[in-house]
């Protein structure tokens, strides 16, 4: 779901000096933005993001016709169920992902799994434009061959946009080529004529992946459990810790009793929650008064 996406569009000046604006961005206007993003989606947008929010949501205003980011955020509030809050969260949630991206953690995930005698489930919770659930379903089909196409992962992400792009499961040629070619022979199509330089996933890939929106602020979760393994990667650090505490907190019921749950490289969830003892490697389980509950 959510990493940096940094760009020229974060990087509105010029010599020091900020560019001319068509559209007026007030200081009360991004204040409230943020309280708004937050309310929603549980973000935290930092001072220093106000040029990437302006180029993100800039897009939103035009495409309405307007030149005031009050008059934006006025037409938002007084539709709470307009589907333009969909465009607004998608504006404002970023996407940097990688197959395999933090690599020692499949090989973690393909030893926890090796021995399992029932189908295999995982849930990834950030799941973005798709490179890391997809990681994940080669990695069962590495791992257990064809008992693989009895597990199941699925795959949820705030960001409807990405979503939509993980489900066409293809990627640029450029991209896929970081995977090893054993990997890209075994897994993916490569495009041919108009498809010249893409690369589609493998329907044995695919069908072991179920992409749907999900929203972990929501009050319900439409999404049930146990998991095998809980990817939870490169996102929490958009969120604040009181809203941290309580996502673990739901984590905790929806997995196995000998579960792992995965974090970011730049996560850590020793000092904010007593629901998971650290196992090593940014790899955590449940804690002991969770697994004596049988939980």
């Amino acid at each position: 779901m959510i990493e940096q996406r940094e760009g020229v569009e974060a990087s509105q000046w010029s010599s020091g000096n900020q560019i001319e604006r068509d559209l007026v961005l007030t200081d009360a206007d991004f204040k409230r933005i943020r309280e708004l993003i937050y309310q929603r989606a549980g973000i935290v947008l930092a001072e220093h993001k106000r040029e990437m929010v302006y180029s993100r949501l800039a897009k939103r205003l035009r495409h309405h016709g307007l030149t005031r980011f009050s008059d934006y955020l006025q037409r938002l509030e007084r539709q709470p169920d307009a589907r333009e809050w969909e465009a607004f969260t998608n504006a404002l949630t970023t996407n940097l992902t990688a197959f395999f991206r933090e690599a020692h953690h499949f090989p973690l995930l393909a030893e926890h799994i090796r021995h399992k005698t029932g189908p295999v489930s995982i849930w990834c919770a950030a799941a973005s434009t798709g490179e890391e659930p997809y990681s994940l379903a080669m990695t069962l089909l590495e791992t257990l061959g064809p008992k693989a196409s009895q597990s199941r992962i699925v795959a949820t992400d705030i960001d409807t946009e990405a979503l939509q792009k993980a489900r066409s499961g293809v990627y640029p040629l450029e991209q896929v080529r970081k995977i090893d070619e054993v990997r890209v022979k075994r897994f993916f199509h490569k495009g041919t004529g108009k498809r010249i330089g893409l690369a589609r996933i493998r329907p044995e890939v695919s069908e072991l992946v179920a992409f749907s929106a999900l929203n972990l602020l929501a009050p319900q979760w439409p999404i049930k459990g146990p998991f095998d393994a809980i990817f939870c990667r490169n996102i929490m650090i958009y969120f604040d810790k009181e809203t941290q505490a309580k996502i673990l907190k739901r984590f905790a019921p929806l997995l196995k009793s000998d579960g792992l749950l995965f974090a970011g490289h730049s996560e850590n969830f020793s000092y904010i929650s007593n629901e998971f003892k650290l196992r090593g490697q940014t790899v955590y389980t449940l804690a002991p008064h969770h697994r004596s509950s049988g939980n």
